[in-house]
């Protein structure tokens, strides 16, 4: 009996020592109480904490004139106004939205309705700080419009990469919504690269089901990291709330239109001089095409780029340095991203035949340039 229990020991007492190893272990474990895990709530705090003092809410004002009564212009009337001219009375217009503190120089990013014709901007930062800020440039085609304030110890927003981002990634969007304060709203990237919705010229959008409402237009949209994506812009809506479709600059067309608003005071953008519009699927059968890549020139300008590098009304555009355009949509955002002087190769049929040509790209005029 006294060998058994000899021979027992040993293992009893390894048995006893691991048991209490565990229950050490589990017992310095946090206990979350039968709730998801913690990390991804903790990375979502961190990335406020990161990125909320970037943000500013954005006040405007902007004086309206009136026209209160047309019998003042009646002389039989006149005499019965005694206040003074009463066709005319100045009322103020105010509106809100929100901005993203791109720099330490105090440049903001901010949209172009935003900000529209207003005559005072009022900038309110995260720490309680105000300050009036200056128009530094617009540019409609994106709606995206640069602020500048003079504060010192500014927060800029860390800068992500929106190419990256992917269909599911987790974001936050940070803004003003109806003026309540800096409020922050979690959702995904619910797509990509929308356009086709005729709100801007440029469109690329970043679409997300975070709550985004009036006031959060100019405000970042980041990712789990505090990091900045993209600049609210548009909701979609029926009621005027937000139904879960947000849309957002992505952040880097946003910091190279705010680079060329700085520099030269407006965007600069690459041009061909073509008006183009999408393969019909019966002209891209009969030429062999298969897909959805192909565009039809319809016009040119005189003496544009392509007209001078020798297009023609009627050829058939499929691809731009070896990038095939698509519905036109990837071509005309390739175009207009690159530098003006550079060369690009079209890859064309004209006449059943393959063909290439090169143009040299050329600065895109302005909008109102363009519309004479």
């Amino acid at each position: 009996m006294t060998a058994t229990l000899r021979s027992l020991a040993w293992p009893i007492c390894c048995g006893i020592l691991a048991g209490l190893l565990i229950l050490l272990y589990l017992d310095g474990r946090p206990d979350h109480g039968g709730e998801a895990d913690p990390i991804a709530q903790a990375s979502l705090a961190n990335a406020v904490r990161v990125a909320a003092p970037s943000v500013a809410n954005i006040y405007t004002s902007k004086t309206l004139q009136t026209q209160l009564n047309p019998l003042y212009d009646d002389p039989f009337f006149r005499h019965f106004f005694r206040h003074g001219d009463p066709r005319q009375r100045e009322r103020i217009q105010r509106s809100l939205g929100s901005a993203v503190i791109i720099n330490h120089e105090g440049y903001l990013l901010t949209n172009h309705h935003v900000i529209r014709d207003a005559d005072e901007i009022l900038v309110l930062l995260y720490d309680g700080r105000e300050a009036l800020a200056s128009v530094v440039g617009t540019d409609p085609e994106t709606d995206l419009a640069v602020l500048r304030i003079d504060l010192p110890d500014l927060e800029p927003i860390r800068i992500g990469d929106p190419t990256r981002a992917r269909v599911g990634d987790m974001v936050l969007a940070i803004g003003n919504p109806f003026g309540f304060g800096q409020t922050v709203t979690q959702g995904i990237v619910s797509a990509t690269g929308r356009y086709g919705l005729r709100l801007t010229t440029y469109e690329d959008f970043i679409q997300t089901d975070a709550a985004i409402n009036p006031g959060n237009s100019g405000g970042a949209l980041v990712d789990a990291r505090g990091q900045l994506l993209g600049i609210n812009t548009a909701i979609y809506t029926r009621s005027g709330g937000s139904m879960g479709i947000g849309l957002a600059v992505p952040a880097d067309l946003a910091l190279r239109t705010m680079k060329d608003l700085i520099e030269h005071g407006h965007p600069v953008r690459g041009w061909l001089g073509i008006e183009v519009q999408r393969l019909p699927r019966a002209l891209a059968e009969a030429h062999g095409l298969r897909g959805d890549n192909g565009v039809i020139v319809t016009n040119l300008f005189k003496d544009g780029p392509a007209a001078r590098a020798g297009l023609r009304p009627g050829d058939i555009i499929l691809r731009i340095n070896e990038q095939p355009v698509g519905d036109g949509h990837a071509g005309m955002n390739l175009i207009a991203m690159t530098p003006p002087g550079e060369v690009v190769q079209l890859d064309m049929l004209r006449d059943q035949h393959h063909w290439q040509l090169e143009a040299e790209v050329g600065t895109r005029p302005t909008v109102s340039r363009l519309d004479h």
